[in-house]
């Protein structure tokens, strides 16, 4: 059993798709309805209530049989400016330790959340150190919301700590998207700016979902952080071009040029063996 927290959301419909895809029975936990019929269980919770999570981990209303194999927590405010900084800022902190917490008192050492790419500094008002930019860079929040992202990562460092057989394993997620969102990147041509806020990266929800699977799946402990992104950009524009433009005195490392992305993912690929197979230049 697997249960996905967040499983009504944009990654979290990808998600528990493939992993009723690969065999595995799935349970979504959520305070929203999914929309249309899944074919999972659905639990509403609140999960910024400790009391909420912990029985939604652990009982599902009845609804775990043969125990808990690994917990997948999306659910959050997904984006800076969806509400206020405080309440974005408390909702996603104090719900991250509450699965934490709840997974530490249960006794489910396998867990994966949705960190963030906000945390290595978006919107880049002031350039990056270098490009690709991965989680070897300093952490470097700009909003309520990376900030609430860098906590989570935090805090799964400190579980860790405490619990030397646990896994929390981060994914930074980039920019999520679904292949009816892919009509609309025609349009970056004519206006690369609109896409300098995050390197020009994207994330395709089935490949996210397929991160998560492969994290699931790892067998090294404690808490880890890797970039999600697929492995080229939202742009036909090569990436010389684009930072000449846009950050003409940002080092660039091996891997920056074409249209590879410049969100690092080799970490990913190295111990997950993550390999994004979706393109948005190609057929869905």
């Amino acid at each position: 059993m697997i249960i996905v927290t967040g499983g009504s959301g944009k990654a979290g419909r990808a998600c528990v798709e493939h992993l009723r895809a690969h065999g595995h029975e799935v349970v979504n936990v959520d305070r929203a309805a999914p929309a249309g019929d899944p074919g999972v269980p659905f639990v509403r919770a609140e999960l910024g209530d400790f009391g909420q999570a912990i029985a939604a981990l652990s009982s599902v209303d009845g609804r775990i049989r043969g125990g808990v194999a690994g917990v997948v927590h999306l659910a959050a405010i997904p984006a800076p400016g969806l509400a206020t900084n405080a309440e974005t800022f408390h909702n996603n902190t104090a719900s991250t330790y509450n699965v934490f917490e709840a997974c530490r008192v249960l006794g489910i050492k396998n867990i994966v959340w949705a960190s963030s790419e906000t945390v290595l500094g978006l919107p880049f008002d002031t350039p990056p150190p270098h490009v690709p930019l991965g989680p070897d860079a300093a952490p470097r929040p700009e909003s309520a919301y990376a900030l609430s992202k860098l906590l989570g990562e935090t805090m799964a460092e400190q579980f860790c700590r405490w619990d030397p057989e646990l896994k929390i394993v981060g994914l930074r997620l980039s920019n999520v998207m679904e292949p009816g969102d892919y009509d609309r990147f025609a349009g970056f041509e004519d206006d690369p700016a609109k896409r300098k806020w995050n390197l020009w990266g994207y994330i395709d929800g089935r490949d996210a979902a397929e991160a998560v699977r492969l994290a699931l799946g790892a067998e090294f402990t404690g808490a880890e952080v890797f970039v999600i992104a697929n492995a080229d950009t939202v742009m036909r524009s090569g990436n010389a071009e684009l930072l000449d433009a846009f950050f003409p005195g940002v080092p660039r490392r091996a891997g920056a040029g074409g249209n590879a992305t410049l969100l690092s993912i080799e970490k990913a690929r190295r111990l997950l063996g993550f390999d994004p197979g979706s393109r948005w230049r190609d057929p869905a």
